[in-house]
């Protein structure tokens, strides 16, 4: 993980994880339309069956991501987003990292995602692919839909 910073989990209460998740949400629709974003809001982002996780760098916020519960061998990575001040700086690999080491602590067998297909979602590829993801068609409830990708990752 990156030095100096800490991965917690978080229960969504305080403005500057609010404020990130309102500019991931505002982006998503910027980016797709509608039909096609899959964000969680807040509200959704605070049920059980979703463990919630902010990035700090001392006291600052540079990053989110939670794991949804998909059955006792799959989850899902939803909110992964990293407050633009700390692109390119590590932070989304950590919470990657993170969230990679909950779904194995969890026992899932697999950790899927979907995100968008267009250029802005790009770093975001490259990312998970380093992992290790690859594509694969939809899944839980998602359908095909030429402006998302739905990727896998067996632990």
């Amino acid at each position: 993980m990156r030095a100096g910073i800490n991965i917690l989990p978080d229960d969504l209460s305080g403005e500057p994880i609010r404020a990130l998740l309102r500019l991931h949400l505002d982006e998503m629709h910027a980016w797709s339309p509608p039909e096609s974003v899959h964000a969680m809001p807040v509200d959704r982002l605070r049920q059980p069956d979703v463990a919630f996780f902010a990035a700090w760098d001392g006291p600052r916020l540079s990053g989110c991501g939670a794991l949804k519960h998909l059955d006792p061998s799959h989850g899902e990575l939803k909110a992964m987003r990293v407050h633009p001040d700390f692109r390119g700086t590590g932070i989304g690999s950590a919470l990657l990292t993170h969230l990679l080491a909950e779904a194995r602590a969890r026992g899932y067998r697999r950790v899927s995602l979907e995100t968008g297909r267009t250029e802005p979602f790009h770093p975001a590829h490259a990312l998970y692919r380093s992992r290790g993801f690859a594509e694969c068609p939809p899944f839980a409830d998602y359908r095909e839909d030429p402006f998302s990708i739905c990727m896998t990752l067996a632990l």
